[in-house]
Order: C-alpha cells, then sequence, then structure tokens
C-alpha cells in the first residue's frame, strides 16, 4: 500500500490521515510491534505523544482507541518532542511508541510515527509487516483483557532530566544569554526549561502553542523572527526547534545562520579533541555542504556519507558504530545520550561547547566555510518522474558539464510531499542561483500535476 515515507505515515489530517487510518495503523502496530496475542507472560505497553497540532487530539483518541482494543496498555505523555516519545519507550521498558506530528510542515498536516522496544525508529521490514498486517483478521480481547489507558504527569520532568544528565558533570551554561523559538510546537516547555536548569539565561518566543499556530512563521524553517530577536536582546545565541524539536538550528550573535552542518562540525571537532568521536568519524548525507566535508578533512576527521533522511544516518551509525551524525537541516542524532535526532540534547551540547571554550558561535561556526548554496522546492510536481524523465535527465547532465567540477548538483524527491528539492553548490551564489533556477523551471514544465 506505501502508507510510509521517509519518516512514518503523513498526510492532510482528517482527509488523508483520518482516524480511521489511525485506527487500524496503530492495531497492526500492536500485533507487530507487540507481539499482542503472545504476551509471553507480559502486559505490553505503548507510550503515546503527540505535538501541539489541533488534529493531534483526535488522532490521538484513535490510536488509543486501536491500541487499547489491542490488549496494549497505553501511557499518555501529551505534548512532547519526538525524541522524548523515543526516550520514554527505552527508560519505561514500553513495547512501542506513537509519535503524532508532521514535523516541519504546515498546521493542517499530521502523520504518526512509531517506535520498537528500546525506542527504536522501524526499519523497512517492520513498517511493511505492519502494512500486511493491516489487511489480516484479528482475535479481539475481551474483559481485562483490553488495554488500560492513563497518563503520565511526570514524563516531562523524567525526559528533562535525562537531557541535563548527558552534560559533564561541570558543564554549565552559565552566563550565556539565549533566545529560543519553539515553534509553537512540541518543544514550547521542555526546549526553555532545560536550557533554563542547564544555566542559561532564556528568552523564550513563539512559545505559545494554541494547535493553530505551529510552525506559522516560525522555528527552524522561519528563521527571521528569531535572527531580530537575539540581535534586539543582544544575546550569546539563538536556537530554532521545529514542530516536533527533532532537529535544531542556530543563531549567532550577529545574526547569521549556523544550520547543522555548522553544528555537527562544531560538536565533531569537540568530541574528537576529547578523543570521544568513535573511530574519529561523523556520519553525514549527501546534503551536506562541500565545505563541511573540507572542514572535516582538515581536522583529520572521516565523514562517511548517507543518502538524504536521518533515518539513513541512523542505520549507518548503528550498522558501524558511530555515535555523531546529523544533516544540514538541523538534525543531530548523538547515540550515546538517544536513539534518534533532538533538537533540545543538540542546543544544550552546542551550548555547552561555546561556554567551554570561551569563544563565540561565531568563531566555533568559522570552522566551515560553505561554499555558496542554493536549494529551491518545486512543489507541485510528479515527485516519481524525476529519476525517468528524459528531458531532465538531458539538462542536468549539460548543468553539470557547465559546472565543469567547480560545483555539484543534487536532485532529491521529498519522501511526504509532490516536491522536487534542487539543491546546487557553485563557486559564486549568482551561479549557483543561476544553474538551481534553470534546472527548476524544466523540472516544473516536465513534471507539473
Amino acid at each position: 500500500m506505501g502508507l510510509f515515507g521517509t519518516d512514518g505515515v503523513r498526510g492532510l489530517a482528517n482527509r488523508d490521515l483520518t482516524a480511521e487510518l489511525a485506527l487500524d495503523l496503530s492495531v497492526a502496530a500492536a500485533h507487530v510491534l507487540a507481539d499482542a496475542g503472545e504476551f509471553a507472560g507480559h502486559r505490553p505497553r505503548a507510550i503515546v505523544g503527540h505535538d501541539t497540532r489541533a488534529s493531534g487530539e483526535f488522532l490521538e483518541a484513535a490510536v488509543v482507541a486501536g491500541l487499547a482494543s489491542a490488549g496494549i496498555d497505553v501511557i499518555l505523555v501529551g505534548a512532547l518532542p519526538t525524541p522524548a516519545i523515543a526516550y520514554l519507550v527505552s527508560s519505561l521498558e514500553a513495547d512501542l511508541g506513537v509519535m503524532l506530528s508532521a514535523s516541519h510542515n504546515p498546521m493542517p498536516d499530521n502523520g504518526i510515527k512509531f517506535f520498537a522496544r528500546g525506542g527504536q525508529k522501524l526499519d523497512d521490514s517492520l513498517e511493511v509487516a505492519i502494512e500486511n498486517r493491516m489487511r489480516e483478521p484479528w482475535q479481539r480481547p475481551i474483559g481485562k483483557d483490553v488495554g488500560r489507558v492513563v497518563v503520565d504527569p511526570s514524563a516531562t520532568d523524567l525526559f528533562v532530566a535525562h537531557l541535563l544528565s548527558t552534560l559533564e558533570s561541570d558543564s554549565s551554561l552559565s552566563g550565556l544569554k539565549v533566545v529560543v523559538d519553539c515553534a509553537n510546537g512540541a518543544a514550547s516547555v521542555v526546549g526553555p526549561e532545560a536550557l533554563r536548569r542547564a544555566g542559561a539565561e532564556v528568552i523564550a518566543i513563539h512559545a505559545a502553542p494554541n494547535g493553530l499556530n505551529i510552525n506559522e512563521g516560525c522555528g527552524s524553517t522561519h528563521l527571521d523572527d528569531l535572527r531580530v530577536a537575539v540581535v534586539e536582546h543582544g544575546a550569546d545565541a539563538g536556537i530554532a526547534f521545529d514542530g516536533d524539536a527533532d532537529r535544531c538550528l542556530a543563531i549567532d550573535a550577529l545574526g547569521n545562520d549556523v544550520d547543522g552542518d555548522h553544528i555537527l562540525g562544531i560538536l565533531a571537532i569537540s568530541m574528537a579533541a576529547a578523543g570521544t568521536l568513535t573511530h574519529n568519524t561523523v556520519v553525514s548525507t549527501v546534503m551536506a555542504n562541500l565545505g563541511f566535508n573540507q572542514a572535516m578533512d582538515a581536522a583529520g576527521i572521516i565523514v562517511i556519507s548517507t543518502a538524504v533522511g536521518d533515518r539513513y544516518v541512523l542505520e549507518s551509525m548503528r550498522e558501524h558504530g558511530y555515535i555523531l551524525g546529523g544533516e544540514q537541516s538541523g538534525h543531530v542524532v548523538m547515540s550515546d545520550f538517544g536513539t534518534t535526532g533532538d533538537g533540545v540534547l543538540t542546543a544544550l551540547h552546542l551550548l555547552a561547547r561555546v561556554s567551554s571554550s570561551g569563544k563565540s558561535l561565531a568563531e566555533l561556526a568559522g570552522v566551515v566555510t560553505k561554499l555558496p548554496q542554493v536549494l529551491i522546492n518545486v512543489g507541485g510536481v510528479d515527485r516519481a518522474g524525476v529519476e525517468s524523465n528524459t528531458k531532465v535527465a538531458a539538462e542536468l547532465k549539460s548543468l553539470e558539464l557547465d559546472l565543469a567540477g567547480r560545483g555539484r548538483i543534487l536532485l532529491r524527491s521529498s519522501g511526504t510531499e509532490p516536491v522536487v528539492r534542487v539543491m546546487v553548490e557553485a563557486e559564486s551564489q549568482v551561479t549557483a542561483q543561476r544553474v538551481a533556477e534553470q534546472l527548476a523551471r524544466v523540472i516544473m514544465a516536465e513534471l507539473s500535476l
């Protein structure tokens, strides 16, 4: 059926992602992830959380109904970041977790992300198994065997305590003034609280979710408000989360962007200097700026490149035992402390590096000198046709010849939207913009829906 994209099941809430689908998916996930009906002497449990979208309310009800009807006890933890759900599944020894979120997507969208035991994201085989299980009959439990539902008010404190425990005992953010843009999302409480308890002076913006304003002109996809606030308050740094806070971006004191490449580079160099970077290797993706790779090479750090998507970064890290990886978009995985990208965790460790080094964020970010890069999202197109269209292929080849080794072009189809992403790096911004726009025009002309 192809329900699962690159990060769970996502779509327009109540049209693509309906209550009926959420219920059916949850029943199937219960059977696959918790071995419902074969409990081996224990009663299975699930952790269920959500971001701040209004649609999360009815979708949560549907998910809970599905899980409980399949014999799963449900622990509701409320609005928390995606990595919090992964952590709680592991720490509370639950059998599965469910996060309702469409991350950085607009408010009308929503999504369902499942976590297996240990807080692990699902591999392809488990996703296929869940889809297949939706078509199979099942034995419904009755009486005392139906699942029970409880609310855990301690979940937020548990997660914040975990985040703070990952810092060195002598680490403190005391003396740092930080503006935090919470995207009116899942980190609206956890983000500011964790940074304050770590010692920072925190000014929180876009931290008043009302169900409708998540990601609206704010957060990691809209940095302008944060940039203005950092300069106005004379802050040392700004931190921007996305809707479910599994990633973060930053702004330095001068108002300059500090993206995932910069953040990953800062952390990698710091860990390598401390001797804690396993195999002296960091995992990134093909979207990383060439300047990042050059900076890591200069520091003697090996870079492993994967396909775009934090799941692919995670797969490489697990397979080879690497402990640091991430994406330019701000997903950073520190596997010693979590099983998925974690924006608040990343912010804490980035700011701890600023504090301990005595350098400004701008100085630290300066280790990565980036080539001009242009990214154009071509919307309303047949994303599946980008690899097979002959005119797109011919234009791509021609433009690559024009760059003649002085840059690169990367095309990538979105895993969740009718969008093709055109990324161009070149020696000048003008060249990168020209090449990207030219290719984007051909894609729109050839693949428009």
